[in-house]
């Protein structure tokens, strides 16, 4: 049985990224959504390779067992590898079975002091509609950058998790990516007015911009909310936003 052991781990590996790629949206917690294909491809390589293995060790089994003069004929051979082999399996099979979950707030306290680099100046008109839904990176950018100020007045509603500061302050929080979870660096807002939720909590708060210092300073940042409400939601199919 353990002559196995390679194909059943090519096997659980493809498993693996096929479920979390082709049978569901949890590839979304580790890539951005045009990887998908490559993803599915992989996957399938892996499941196939898995089975070539496992057949040409049959065949390799089945002429030692049947030599020209039948001299091994039901005879054990020895071991094809360590035992501990087969924990190689385990992480393969925990990915199939269980999944990691998407990146959180310890990876968002990481992340907090890393900002996209950009002028001070002026942003494209904001569209109509109250409440006007926001992403994280565009409210930051538009609050700490944009010189026509063009979310003063505006009611905003921004979704994401929620993380603490030491000082007790609240935020909701976003991680933002280029291509994947290994590239993420936090968009997060200040909220005011409201009762923090626990960590990690995904929320969409309504409220207005309050500015905080000079544009483009320190001060700046994070920005700030004063919300007139908060409402608990559930974690979406693509926890991230695209850098």
């Amino acid at each position: 049985m353990r002559r196995y052991g390679p194909a059943v781990l090519l096997a659980l590996v493809g498993a693996a990224i096929l479920r979390v790629s082709l049978f569901s949206e949890l590839y979304l917690r580790y890539v951005q959504a045009g990887l998908r294909p490559y993803l599915v491809v992989s996957g399938v390589t892996l499941v196939l390779l898995g089975v070539t293995v496992a057949v040409v060790t049959t065949g390799v089994d089945d002429e030692h067992e049947h030599g020209d003069d039948g001299a091994h004929a039901g005879h054990s051979h020895g071991p094809a590898g360590p035992r501990v082999a087969w924990f190689l399996t385990l992480p393969a099979l925990a990915l199939l079975l269980f999944p990691p979950p998407a990146l959180g707030s310890y990876s968002a306290e990481r992340e907090a002091a890393r900002r996209a680099t950009q002028g001070v100046g002026t942003f494209p008109a904001l569209p109509s509609g109250s409440p006007l839904d926001l992403t994280l990176g565009e409210f930051g950018s538009r609050a700490v950058y944009d010189s026509g100020r063009s979310l003063k007045g505006r009611t905003l509603r921004l979704t994401g998790f929620v993380t603490r500061g030491g000082d007790g302050t609240w935020y909701v929080t976003r991680l933002l990516v280029s291509c994947c979870a290994a590239d993420a660096s936090a968009a997060k807002a200040e909220v005011r007015g409201a009762q923090a939720p626990p960590v990690d909590t995904w929320v969409t708060v309504t409220g207005t911009w309050q500015p905080e210092g000079d544009l483009g300073s320190d001060a700046a940042w994070p920005p700030v909310i004063d919300a007139t409400s908060v409402r608990r939601v559930p974690q979406p199919d693509n926890p991230y936003e695209k850098r």
